[in-house]
């Protein structure tokens, strides 16, 4: 798997001809599972075959039964400079019934031994866990704050249809997640991470200044980015791809030197559509300049038609010719801005 992750970095070294790596991060399943010298490796093949920032942001996504003392001492040898771990929550009961491979000791003794190594931390945590209360949720955030991290990216509860979280809901041994409680532990998560000096950047993220998460940002900015390996996504701008999830189709692939990808090009009203999701997520909000300047004089009307009841609701706001949320609709942003989008329109 790794000869071909680093075959497909060289097959496409083309697809960003004379532009910048700025960001390098390995995600998805559990990439820690890789040895520091396959990490080193495939790290120099993307500066072999590409044009590398002087400092690139290099994350590395973890769980903290994968960070040992001992490999957290052998990635801070390697390139990595930032980590991302999914704590989730502190609480034993909420990580058994999350399916957790790690307990609550692993969680804070990961995070003991990361912030000696490594000063650009992300962790991720979980709101809206059944019987969470807000006292608890408030020891979360806390307990997060006390080891001085710098960034942390914070969800709702998601059930996924057949796993093992929807059979316990289903047989009833765990109550369904409430939105009503979402939104309180969400306003009390801003409240309390804008009091402690993070800057709510984007929806689910916060971080403290210098600290954000810059492949992310580069996303909801909409540049351009590469995903190497089975299921990983790419964007051009104009285009976007995705490998086949299938491990042996992949690796059969690569070796017949066939790119296993499939790709669709963005009409017009998938652009505006996203550049609306991804702005009214983030500080940087929705440019009225930019819809008219990118996508025309209809799309700009259309835009502050269907925005106006948002307006009127103090949901929305327009300042310097940007629209965002308003801080009670900052929790509603993703369904305000399925109203935004521009759908069945002829191309």
């Amino acid at each position: 798997m790794v000869s071909a992750l680093a075959k497909e970095i060289f097959m496409r070294k083309n697809e960003i001809d004379n532009e910048v790596v700025e960001t390098i991060y390995f995600g998805g399943g559990t990439p820690s599972v890789l040895t520091n010298e396959e990490i080193n490796f495939l790290i120099a093949e993307v500066y072999k075959n590409y044009n590398v920032a002087e400092n690139p942001e290099i994350t590395l996504e973890a769980n903290p039964d994968d960070l040992s003392t001992e490999r957290l001492y052998e990635l801070s040898k390697s390139p990595i400079n930032r980590l991302s771990i999914g704590i989730q929550s502190f609480y034993e009961e909420d990580l058994k019934m999350m399916n957790r491979a790690h307990n609550s000791a692993e969680a804070i003794k990961c995070l003991q031994e990361a912030t000696k190594y490594f000063d650009n931390i992300s962790l991720d945590l979980i709101y809206g866990i059944p019987g969470l209360t807000d006292e608890m949720w408030k020891q979360n955030i806390e307990t997060a704050l006390s080891f001085g991290i710098p960034h942390i990216s914070s969800y709702a509860l998601t059930v996924e249809p057949k796993t093992a979280l929807r059979k316990l809901i289903d047989s009833g041994k765990i109550a369904e997640p409430q939105d009503e409680v979402a939104s309180n532990h969400f306003m009390i998560l801003v409240e309390t991470l804008q009091q402690n000096g993070f800057i709510h950047y984007e929806l689910s993220n916060f971080g403290k200044e210098n600290y954000f998460s810059k492949n992310n940002s580069a996303y909801w900015l909409g540049k351009k980015y590469i995903g190497i390996g089975p299921s990983a996504h790419s964007y051009d701008g104009e285009k976007r791809g995705w490998n086949v999830a299938n491990n042996s189709l992949y690796l059969k692939s690569i070796q017949e030197d066939i790119l296993p990808i499939e790709t669709e090009i963005l009409t017009k009203s998938d652009r505006y559509n996203e550049y609306i999701m991804t702005g009214l997520r983030t500080i940087w909000g929705v440019s009225l300049e930019r819809i008219e300047s990118e996508f025309g004089l209809d799309y700009l009307n259309y835009l502050k038609k269907q925005s106006q009841k948002f307006l009127d609701d103090e949901l929305v706001f327009i300042e310097n010719n940007i629209l965002k949320p308003t801080p009670k609709g900052k929790f509603l942003t993703d369904g305000i801005a399925s109203d935004l989008f521009y759908l069945n329109l002829e191309e």
